[in-house]
């Protein structure tokens, strides 16, 4: 595998980097470190040696030529030198290691933790291996290969290094160049990955304020940090749909006083691009066309360097061997000029872009073809970081070809786009982008069957990252189409159907999932170590496909350089093996299985459904909503005959009459029944004689339908009827006895995802010793106590920060449904946590929380943003503890760390599986949701619940509806489901006058699987 070079004293080592450790475990790789000025003053030969579940440097191996006088003082001397950081060693040694015979070793301690020192010597030349004893078996075959002169094969068995959550973040934030960084998160956004991108800048936002070595920056130079790393995360926010937290961005980067003009032209690009994204043409038009205040030539730093905007790649924001670590082949970097035409020619594209969706095909191409031209200039053409601003300048300008009729045009500008992308971003989500274009030109054209071939790529290259399709809907949306249209001919394309579906992320869960990863990936367990192997698998298998790309092209003019192209295509083979092996070790984990996009296919899914269940998912692709129906005998698909905007009109006229905010206060009015009965039919009326043959409902929501419970649709007219009826004669309109809601007949279950709730009845049942714990009746803070009518959101008065009321702390939940839980279940054991005991932290603290079948949280939950241009950060209210590390809240990245081993857990608090952000993402012209189920929900299910059972509006204290509720829920019959009994319990509150409006009944959901047992008698 590697080849050799020879050292002055003719003795055999391996080449400046190699691998170590093929057979399982972390492949970790030694690479040369001669570049170093002390290594090489000090060592003959050098290597770092690398990890892939570790964010630095795990050690190293040096090579030296020792001369007679040498004694081991000196070369710990040397060895200290080269370490910086101080450790206190013990007497040496003997050791015996394989191939090797005997070696020197010592212990040693420090700052860095357990650390070993290992040497040996050969003739005149002394081999030494120093780094973290977490990391012995890495050091061992990495000093054993240096000697072989050639790779040995062996285990690296790695334990994990430290013991604290946070100590894996720390660890990348003290180490890792924070340009390294901002060019992963720039190359992150030219593939598609935003909600990763946004990541990075974030990251980079929070590195700014707390590390100490960027103290040293000028003022300028924090400045300059400062406003990109924003106007990025703003970019990402606006690419995720998140068009609030944008604006909120880009308001913030406005007021950053700064006269760089590289900056000025960074933020007015990204800012037309936002505005592009919320399709508002003219405001994107307006910013271009705006005088930049500081001018328009663009202004280096003192080492001459540019930021530029994210289709410019890496190297253009970092150094050029930054750039080759990340897979970017550009040696040399561009010249301030260079850089600044670049961007222009992005602008002009943006330009032009803007003129093709006004409807001005010629004046758009005239613009485009400038500003492609302007691109290719530099450098004639040679400069490969710009591949994907070339690739939408093609499709953009194929588009204007297909508008004049000149389809052949269209066609070969497109296919020249994929060829672009596909060298420098292959199986990327902006690669599927491209040919997510290519499809619908072919739709268009009639070549339906060639769209297929197209589309099923997509899907294909997809599911082998393990990827997903998010920020794509509307790119798709043709492929629905043809499929939806298709299927009552051709059924079996309903599994590329379901296919499809589940490859969809909403922008929200794409931010939450990123935010989840980050947490799992900061741990120090066995499944943060799997899973931090994993991502840098991923990062490996992009890299070695960019080498294998420009490989083949250049193979096509060099035929010596197939055997590189082979070798690269074994590198590729190999890492996809480490990969699924990887994979395999990691869906043992919730918290892993949590975040995990992997899909089912049809079969899988039709498997795991019983007799008496049906399954039905929702997808919403821009205005449109598909549906998919499967049960044990069959499945079907097709696009809802309403719009989803049509849809969202009506969900949200439900709620307004189910639970509304006026002057302060929580408002219910009459259902308006009618409409209850017509988003049945919308939804339904295609699979009714389906729906009704079935007991167990299963759905899995999209669009607006994630911010109302299902079972509160009506699913037959008669009761409709009467119900018209009898309040034109004056009946009571508060009184709904006698609707046949669908969930009255049916029990139902919430899915987060096919994949979820198929794990969901997989998993053993708890194998915890006690029957429940509750947790509820926060202690108030110092002020007065206010009286809760329900579980409801206090508004911030305060608009200038992302803070809630302490008004919040104010209205404790009563204990008195934790006491009724915990005395009907019964059981082994049951334990409450109320007043002053139940903190953030003392939840957190708690290591016995895996030795309880059911956790039951009474408490307010906080879901919505304080005000517009805030994050979603979901998470249930709480004592606040004596010491000031304490907020007061059980934050979802908090919740998703703990260890449970529940059956369920029940957050009885309010909007828990709501629409976290439903006035701010209304506000914005959204009409999507959802990021509660998508927050709080998934970080229990993550932290080992099989199910959770919360509330989409706040859970009502009038008639002790919720207690009622959580009583009868609780009094389930022995091994009686979930959703078996949460239906008997809200068919009694169905049935009592009082409480018959949905209000009182229909707002808790169980997600994940409503079939497992409630109460176990063992």
């Amino acid at each position: 595998m590697a080849a050799h070079a020879r050292t002055a004293d003719d003795h055999p080592l391996l080449r400046d980097s190699f691998r170590i450790g093929g057979e399982g475990g972390a492949l970790c790789q030694a690479q040369s470190a001669t570049g170093d000025a002390a290594s090489r003053t000090m060592f003959d030969r050098a290597w770092t040696l690398v990890c892939r579940d570790a964010a630095r440097p795990v050690g190293q191996i040096y090579a030296l030529r020792r001369n007679s006088g040498d004694q081991d003082a000196a070369l710990l001397a040397r060895l200290a030198a080269s370490r910086r950081t101080a450790v206190e060693c013990g007497a040496p040694g003997g050791v015996n290691l394989p191939d090797i015979g005997a070696a020197v070793m010592r212990n040693c301690t420090g700052a860095v933790g357990p650390y070993r020192i290992l040497s040996v010597t050969r003739d005149k030349t002394i081999y030494i291996a120093q780094g973290h004893a977490a990391y012995a078996s890495a050091l061992d075959l990495g000093l054993r290969s240096v000697m072989a002169g050639r790779t040995v094969s062996g285990k690296v068995d790695i334990a994990t290094v430290g013991s604290d959550q946070s100590g894996f973040a720390r660890l990348q934030a003290a180490t890792l160049d924070p340009q390294t960084v901002l060019a992963e998160g720039y190359r992150r956004n030219a593939s598609g990955n935003y909600a990763e991108a946004a990541e990075f800048f974030d990251s980079l936002t929070d590195r700014l304020a707390r590390d100490p070595d960027l103290a040293k920056l000028t003022p300028a130079e924090r400045t300059g940090r400062a406003h990109e790393y924003l106007v990025n995360r703003g970019l990402q926010l606006s690419n995720l749909g998140l068009f609030d937290q944008a604006d909120a961005a880009f308001a913030q980067a406005r007021g950053i006083a700064t006269a760089d003009a590289v900056q000025l032209r960074l933020r007015r690009n990204f800012e037309a691009m936002h505005h592009i994204n919320r399709q508002d043409l003219d405001g994107a038009l307006a910013i271009l066309d705006h005088p930049l205040a500081g001018g328009t030539g663009a202004v280096a730093n003192g080492e001459g360097a540019v930021s530029l905007p994210p289709e410019v790649a890496a190297e253009m924001s970092s150094a050029a061997s930054q750039a080759r670590a990340l897979g970017v082949r550009q040696d040399t970097t561009l010249a301030p000029a260079e850089r600044a035409a670049i961007i222009d020619a992005q602008a002009q594209q943006l330009r032009g872009t803007i003129l093709r969706l006004s409807g001005q095909p010629g004046p758009a191409r005239e613009v485009l073809s400038k500003a492609l031209a302007s691109a290719v200039a530099v450098r004639d053409g040679r400069v490969t970081s710009i591949a994907r601003l070339r690739a939408q300048l093609l499709g953009e300008m194929a588009l204007t070809y297909e508008a004049q009729g000149d389809y052949g045009q269209a066609e070969r500008n497109l296919n020249q786009a994929l060829t672009l992308l596909g060298a420098q971003y292959p199986e990327t989500v902006a690669l599927n982008g491209a040919r997510a274009r290519l499809g619908a030109f072919l739709i268009r054209r009639g070549r339906n069957e060639d769209a297929l071939k197209i589309y099923r790529g997509i899907m294909a290259s997809t599911m082998e990252n393990r990827a997903t399709l998010t920020g794509m809907a509307n790119q798709l949306q043709p492929y629905f189409n043809l499929l939806a249209q298709e299927i009552p001919n051709r059924p079996e394309l309903t599994a590329d159907l379901f296919a499809a579906s589940q490859l969809l992320l909403r922008p929200g869960a794409a931010d939450t999932l990123e935010q989840l990863s980050r947490e799992l990936s900061a741990g120090d367990g066995e499944a943060a170590r799997l899973f931090r192997q994993s991502v840098s698998l991923s990062r490996d298998i992009e890299r070695e496909r960019i080498t294998l790309a420009q490989l083949r092209e250049a193979a096509e003019a060099q035929e010596a350089l197939l055997p590189d192209v082979a070798q690269a295509q074994a590198n590729i083979d190999q890492l996809a093996a480490d990969q699924a092996t990887t994979l395999a070790a990691l869906a043992a984990y919730p918290q892993y299985r949590a975040v995990s996009p992997q899909g089912l296919t049809l079969a899988e899914m039709q498997t795991a459904l019983k007799p008496s269940e049906g399954y039905y998912k929702l997808a919403q692709l821009g205005d449109a909503l598909y549906a998919l129906w499967i049960d044990a005998t069959g499945a079907t698909g097709y696009r809802l005959a309403v719009s989803a905007s049509d849809v969202a009109g009506k969900v949200a006229a439900l709620r307004e009459t189910i639970s509304i905010e006026v002057n302060g206060a929580q408002t219910t009015y009459a259902l308006d029944v009618p409409v209850a009965r017509s988003l049945y039919l919308d939804l339904f009326g295609p699979v009714e004689q389906r729906l009704a043959a079935v007991r167990h409902l299963i759905f899995e929501p999209d669009g607006a339908m994630l911010q109302l419970p299902v079972n509160l649709l009506i699913a037959g007219q008669a009761g409709v009827d009467a119900y018209e009826a009898r309040v034109a004669q004056g009946g009571d309109e508060f009184d709904f006895r006698g609707i046949d809601w669908l969930g009255r007949d049916h029990s139902v279950s919430t899915a987060l995802s096919a994949r979820a709730f198929r794990d969901a009845r997989a998993a053993a049942p708890s194998s915890a010793a006690q029957s429940y714990i509750g947790f509820g009746d926060n202690a108030p803070l110092a002020g007065p106590l206010l009286a809760a009518s329900s579980r409801g959101v206090l508004s911030n008065g305060a608009a200038d920060d992302c803070g809630w009321s302490p008004l919040q702390w104010n209205r404790p939940i009563p204990a008195t449904e934790l006491r009724e839980a915990a005395q009907a279940i019964g059981g082994q054991g049951s334990e409450l946590i109320t007043g002053a005991a139940f903190t953030d932290e003392a939840v957190m603290a708690r290591r016995d929380l895996d030795a309880f079948r059911i956790l039951h949280f009474a408490t307010h939950g906080l879901v919505t943003p304080p005000h517009p241009g805030c994050p979603a950060r979901p998470a249930l209210l709480t004592s606040f503890a004596p010491d000031k590390a304490s907020d007061g809240l059980l934050q979802f990245s908090e919740i998703f760390d703990l260890r449970l081993n529940a059956d369920l857990v029940v957050l009885s608090a309010c909007d828990t599986a709501g629409a976290a952000g439903v006035e701010t993402t209304r506000a914005a012209g959204l009409s999507g949701g959802g990021g509660a189920l998508d927050g709080l929900v998934r970080a229990f299910i993550g932290a080992g619940s099989r199910a959770v059972i919360a509330s989409h509006w706040p859970a009502p204290e009038d008639y002790h509806a919720t207690e009622r509720l959580m009583g009868g829920l609780f009094t389930a019959k022995a091994d009686q489901s979930v959703a078996e009994a949460l239906r008997d319990a809200q068919v009694k509150l169905m049935d009592d006058p009082e409480t018959s409006h949905p209000f009182y009944w229909s707002g808790f959901a169980i997600i994940g699987d409503g079939a497992r047992p409630l109460i176990v008698r063992r």
